[in-house]
């Protein structure tokens, strides 16, 4: 049975503390933004797959208890980083598995200020002991060392120095990645920065962890987005055909033995995990890197950018410098890849990324992204990665398509 998204909503991304609101109200209006935009009311939702990082059990229903009190099952879900499309994953297996037609998938996070780390963090290494990504950190260390930095943005920028030495990868084309998504977010009005920066002004922009400076690093945020997903059946019956977007493939990978073997940070943060996801929905799918239009994928840091590049294979091996250099990776290139301005520009609420990433995607397949449309989109990609690990790719099909 296929399953279609037919509503989305999300909230502006903001930085912690700067709007005076709740988990549960941001995710009153982003799930009333979805099923207004599905015309849809929440008594017609079946089920509910919640997911978040930082807040304690059972947040899930505290946050759909303000869309309505039905009675109906809600499932928390903590995947890191990958925690949003987690929960899509999960509403699209209900609706496929035919156990249910309706079923919302929520995200949301209300974060704390600073650098990403500490408890129910991505890469948070405070209790190095016990910590989950304890074993990732340990390749890092014992091939890098380990700085006072910020420990997230230290193992990315630690596979940062890695492919600048192994490939010849530039700072510049790092900041390139950072420039590209700051320009794309200018015309998003969900996003936490809406400022352009060139180049220059990103490589003279405060070191977070050498080679990466701040405006090459996500921020943390405040936000939440939904999904209304739903089966065929339910689109013919309630008549919802012009606004469904196929989920038409999707797999979720986590770590292999090949992403500690090498000992690289490169691996380590996940490259062989996006490489596993993006190739087993390529085979389900039929179609390769080559037919797609639009992509939103998970640019945690600049780095993380180009490896996914290459672990889609939108260039060959050590190629992502030179390929984000060319401009085919924005407006008028081959791609566009993210064009709500992505982690960088757009914010990285945890429990919310995922489900952001299939919302601008919607809107582009639909043709209702504004001024920054990609031209005839009619297939998406969405990348999501947490360490720990988890990888999650989805590809979204217009029906026409």
């Amino acid at each position: 049975m296929k399953a279609y998204v037919v509503g989305v909503g999300m909230t502006k991304f903001e930085k912690p503390e700067s709007r005076d609101w709740q988990y549960w109200d941001m995710a009153k209006e982003a799930g009333t933004a979805a099923l207004a935009d599905a015309a849809l009311d929440y008594g017609q939702i079946q089920q509910a797959v919640v997911g978040y990082c930082f807040q304690p059990s059972t947040a899930g229903q505290r946050a759909v208890y303000e869309l309505g009190l039905t009675g109906i099952p809600v499932y928390n879900v903590n995947n890191n980083c990958a925690t949003g499309s987690s929960a899509l994953m999960a509403a699209r297996q209900f609706v496929e598995g035919g156990g249910s037609d309706c079923v919302l998938a929520l995200g949301f996070e209300k974060m704390a200020r600073g650098s990403l780390g500490g408890k129910g963090a991505d890469g948070g290494a405070a209790d190095f002991a016990t910590s989950p990504v304890a074993r990732h950190y340990g390749v890092m260390a014992a091939a890098h060392g380990f700085e006072m930095s910020p420990p997230t943005a230290q193992i990315f920028g630690n596979a940062a120095r890695e492919h600048m030495q192994r490939y010849g990868t530039t700072e510049a084309q790092l900041a390139a990645v950072g420039a590209k998504n700051h320009r794309h977010s200018v015309n998003n009005p969900y996003a936490q920065f809406q400022a352009p920066y060139t180049v220059e002004e990103i490589l003279a922009a405060k070191t977070v962890h050498r080679p990466l400076t701040r405006l090459q690093c996500s921020p943390t945020s405040d936000g939440a987005a939904a999904a209304v997903v739903v089966s065929e059946r339910f689109v013919e019956r309630h008549g919802l055909g012009d606004r469904a977007v196929e989920i038409a493939a999707q797999a979720m990978t986590t770590d292999t033995g090949e992403s500690f073997a090498s000992g690289t940070c490169i691996d380590t943060v996940g490259l062989p995990m996006s490489r596993d996801a993006a190739r087993q929905v390529y085979e389900s799918a039929g179609i390769s890197a080559a037919d797609l239009d639009v992509i939103e994928l998970h640019d945690c840091f600049s780095i993380n950018e180009l490896l996914t590049y290459e672990a889609l294979g939108l260039c060959g091996e050590g190629e992502s410098g030179k390929l984000v250099e060319s401009g085919a990776t924005t407006y008028g290139g081959r791609w566009v890849v993210n064009p709500s301005g992505g982690l960088i520009s757009k914010g990285h609420p945890l429990g919310a990324t995922g489900i952001a990433q299939v919302a601008e995607l919607t809107w582009q397949l639909r043709g209702e992204a504004g001024d920054r449309q990609v031209h005839d989109a009619r297939t998406g990609l969405a990348h999501n990665i947490g360490l720990g690990g988890a990888a999650v790719v989805t590809l979204l099909r217009r029906p026409d398509a």
